[in-house]
């Protein structure tokens, strides 16, 4: 019998971040959608990753990228190059942000190149790219089962044709709310996800910080995933691509189509992996975990969203 799980491939960005938080700041965090994708869907599935960077970047993030199962043949470093750096600041509320600083660098030039033994992953996840190279990763692929994207306002507004090309191949859109509006035209969330789905993707998912995220899917149905209450947020950055990565790292562990409670259940991974993130700069807590810790924070979400239907007589 064939036990092999099916790989999950991302292809984003790889960076060094400068973080300044009301209350710390630490130079040099590494960030990127890829990276913290990657380490958040290593506890559910098989994981390859497709990325660019210079030869600054640490030899100790390379390690732990591995250590966490993390196939990294598609990480191309550059030599003589830096890696793609950008500085910001949280504001006292922790939702938002200013960027102070952004160098591509390496990432400028990003052609993603798929190893030919990636081209056959069952899973596929388009990180936060310019739409062309999004849809140059597809097209080198045989047909993936599932396929998710994630996208940003820069390419909702300069770049708007080549996304909507993009989106009619995609089983589950993750973006943000403002994101969500931009896009769609429409203010109002419900409105807003209809006109997404009238473009293409399959499924959406909106995330909302810290009011968690709302699943609009195939069916019609809708649902919504809390974020879980913490005394601390240390750095949000990265929240929004684990949540991708343990909501897509749940649908390959799995092996199955999105639909459903299956869904729904990946949401809450999603979830789960989002509230470990923000608990520490970059990675930090995502390397400490174990899944036995993942597993105990679900049952925590389970706990936090459970209610006995009553009577309103």
């Amino acid at each position: 019998m064939n036990t092999k799980r099916p790989e999950l491939l991302v292809v984003g960005s790889v960076a060094i971040d400068w973080i300044i938080t009301p209350k710390a700041v630490r130079e040099e965090s590494v960030g990127g959608s890829a990276t913290y994708f990657a380490m958040a869907a290593s506890f559910f599935a098989p994981i390859r990753l497709v990325g660019v960077v210079g030869e600054d970047f640490p030899a100790s993030t390379v390690q732990d990228l591995k250590s966490s199962g993390v196939d990294l043949e598609g990480l191309e470093t550059i030599t003589g190059g830096k890696t793609f750096r950008w500085k910001g600041r949280y504001h006292d509320n922790m939702n938002d942000r200013t960027t102070l600083e952004t160098h591509l660098n390496v990432f400028e030039h990003f052609q993603p190149k798929l190893p030919e033994r990636y081209r056959s992953s069952e899973y596929l996840f388009l990180g936060n790219i310019q739409p062309t190279l999004q849809r140059g990763v597809y097209e080198q692929m045989q047909r993936p089962r599932l396929i998710g994207m994630d996208t940003m306002n820069l390419w909702i507004d300069i770049a708007r044709d080549e996304l909507v090309n993009v989106l009619g191949n995609v089983d589950v859109l993750t973006i943000n709310d403002e994101e969500a509006r931009q896009l769609s035209g429409e203010d109002n969330l419900v409105k807003a996800a209809r006109a997404i789905l009238e473009l293409g993707p399959r499924n959406l998912v909106i995330k909302r910080g810290e009011y968690g995220a709302l699943l609009f899917d195939s069916d019609g149905d809708i649902f919504a995933a809390p974020a879980l209450p913490l005394e601390e947020v240390v750095d949000p950055t990265g929240a929004g691509d684990s949540f991708a990565g343990g909501f897509m790292g749940y649908l390959a562990g799995q092996g199955v189509e999105p639909s459903g409670s299956v869904l729904r259940t990946a949401m809450i991974c999603g979830s789960v992996m989002a509230s470990f993130c923000v608990e520490g700069f970059s990675y930090d807590r995502l390397r400490e975990i174990a899944i036995d810790d993942v597993q105990e924070r679900f049952d925590r979400f389970a706990k936090l969203t459970d209610f006995t239907r009553a009577s309103l007589a």
